[in-house]
């Protein structure tokens, strides 16, 4: 099984891949790599994922003094959830039919699917 996360910008997205399922530590990874990159206050959008009420998670949030803004989503809101819209033109457009060898070999087909849909900036701003 094959697991994503992303966070996604007026012009771009980041992602990232998992094997198995996305737990805290990876939730924490990802959220301290986007910091890093990004400037300012950060607006997080999370779904009903259970890792996002981790203990891990909020020790975390805790800990970032107001920089990040937690949005949580009604229960079954997907269309307000702009990452859905991203996975599931991943899914629809970019990876149907696909049928891998391998684990690695699905993992390389859809990180390349990823890429080139961040260089379109017009697809970007639609999610």
């Amino acid at each position: 099984m094959l697991s994503a996360i992303a966070g996604i910008t007026l012009w771009n997205f980041c992602f990232r891949l998992y094997p198995g399922s996305v737990r805290g530590p990876q939730v924490v990874g990802f959220v301290q790599q986007l910091s890093r990159h990004l400037t300012g206050k950060l607006l997080v959008i999370w779904d009903g994922l259970p890792c996002h009420r981790s203990r891990r998670v909020r020790q975390y949030l805790g800990g970032q003094a107001g920089r990040m803004v937690i949005e949580q989503l009604p229960a079954y809101a997907p269309e307000l959830n702009p990452g859905e819209y991203l996975w599931g033109y991943w899914k629809n457009h970019e990876l149907p039919n696909l049928c891998p060898q391998d684990y690695f070999a699905q993992s390389d087909h859809a990180r390349a699917a990823l890429r080139r849909m961040r260089r379109r900036p017009t697809l970007v701003t639609a999610f």
